[in-house]
């Protein structure tokens, strides 16, 4: 018997052989043979010995850089200017209430810019001449917005709209801001969309109509849920995005997290409020972007694995 057979016959424990899973008697209770116990400890020391290594390194590199940080020339002004614990504790209860509005921001331009995302997406995707315009006007607006910078979007909507003092149109800060960020986030995310559909095997479509389906139930039915699976992880990370941008709804003077500090700046010329500001939405940034990388390595390995995407 070669090494691979005996291995295989310890392993798989089969009957009457020397080394088996088998209790006699008839008990088919697994036992695992001596050889997979010592690869398992192997594996197990392997594992505590890498993971007491990388805290080792890493608290020798975050020794090392401390270090060099709090010796380097002028610490003791910037700790002053930006870490000072004082000012930290001042801030930080005005710029959680602040964050409370761009937490709503996020959730209602998310909502809305997956929703126009998805029908521009459709449109730019609809085949014959007699849905040109319509394709035409859906390019012109992706093209338009994703060249627009974000932040000349948000001062012509949330600056600019106030001024021509039309009847009915809001003034709000927030509702401006919020469509300033819908408009120009639903241009990306429609090309996401679009990437999606057309990444669909137009066998699909095709499959779908012999079976009786119409266009539009096809597109619905088929398509689209195959074109939204495979882009879940881009979309997730346009949605980090604009949580992170948000914040610029405060060129308007709506008091956000950005805000709050600002204001808080402006009276002590100090700038730890900044700071913490920027931790709290990298606080809220990390487990979403955690949540991407978990998305994506899911679908890389069932990809590897020939699953369905």
């Amino acid at each position: 018997m070669t090494a691979v057979e005996e291995e295989s016959g310890e392993d798989s424990g089969e009957a009457g052989m020397p080394g088996t899973g088998v209790v006699p008697g008839g008990d088919d209770t697994y036992v695992p043979s001596q050889r997979r116990i010592e690869r398992e400890r192997h594996k197990r020391a392997r594992a505590r010995r890498a993971t007491a290594i990388a805290a080792l390194s890493t608290l020798v590199t975050a020794g090392v850089a401390y270090l060099v940080i709090v010796n380097a020339p002028g610490w003791p002004r910037t700790k002053e200017t930006f870490f000072n614990a004082d000012y930290a504790r001042e801030a930080l209860p005005k710029v959680l209430d602040g964050l409370w509005l761009n937490v709503r921001l996020l959730l209602v331009c998310g909502v809305a810019v997956l929703v126009l995302g998805m029908l521009i997406a459709v449109a730019r995707t609809l085949r014959g001449p007699v849905f040109f315009p319509l394709r035409a006007l859906a390019a012109a607006y992706t093209d338009f917005f994703r060249g627009l910078p974000l932040i000349i979007n948000l001062m012509i909507v949330v600056l600019g709209v106030p001024a021509l003092r039309l009847q009915g149109v809001t003034v709000d800060p927030v509702l401006l801001g919020g469509t300033a960020l819908t408009l120009t986030y639903s241009a990306y995310v429609a090309e996401v969309f679009r990437a999606g559909i057309e990444s669909v095997h137009p066998s699909q479509r095709a499959a779908a109509r012999s079976l009786g389906l119409t266009n539009r139930q096809a597109l619905r039915h088929v398509v689209l849920p195959q074109a939204v699976r495979r882009q879940v992880p881009p979309l997730l990370n346009d949605l980090v995005s604009l949580q992170k941008d948000t914040g610029l709804v405060s060129i308007g003077g709506a008091v956000d997290a950005v805000r709050a500090s600002d204001i808080i700046v402006g009276r002590s010329l100090n700038y730890t409020p900044y700071i913490v500001a920027g931790l709290v939405f990298v606080a809220l940034t990390i487990p979403m972007t955690r949540f991407t990388d978990w998305v994506t390595a899911r679908m890389d390995r069932r990809r590897a694995q020939g699953g369905n995407l």
